[in-house]
């Protein structure tokens, strides 16, 4: 359950939505009803795979990643330029902790700038913010 006034802070921005649990998910929610939670999937895979200490976990994470997201018919193959995703390609068999920071930069953008205000005019987002207001009234008007 989110606290008063949080529902309506993640409207501030995409970071704000991204770095709340609860967001997160209304967000990943209103992905898969759009068929895309593989931006937010991919977004959430690169920052897990910066924070990977053990350069064998390295190699591995970067060809999971690589699979899922980035070569041509992965399951949940994000929507990259040609340029990003060869580049991608040509440097896998040596990943580094930034091997995706380009593709991820477009996929935050593409987020940020088409996904993020679509979820915010989303009836499910309007439909939590509503529980939230009604929700506060009560707890301040006890005799409603």
């Amino acid at each position: 359950r989110s606290n008063t006034g949080e529902t309506m802070a993640w409207s501030e921005s995409v970071d704000t939505l991204l770095a709340n649990k609860d967001g997160l998910t209304a967000f990943r929610t209103f992905l898969k009803s759009e068929f895309s939670e593989e931006n937010v999937e991919f977004w959430l895979a690169c920052e897990d795979f910066k924070k990977t200490k053990s350069s064998t976990k390295i190699t591995s994470k970067a060809q999971k990643i690589y699979s899922e997201f980035i070569k041509a018919d992965a399951p949940k193959e994000i929507n990259i330029d040609f340029h990003t995703k060869n580049h991608i390609s040509q440097n896998i068999s040596e990943p580094t902790l930034s091997c995706f920071d380009d593709a991820q930069r477009l996929i935050y953008s593409l987020m940020a700038k088409d996904s993020f205000p679509r979820f915010l005019r989303s009836e499910a987002y309007e439909e939590l913010v509503r529980k939230q207001q009604n929700g506060n009234q009560k707890r301040w008007l006890p005799f409603l």
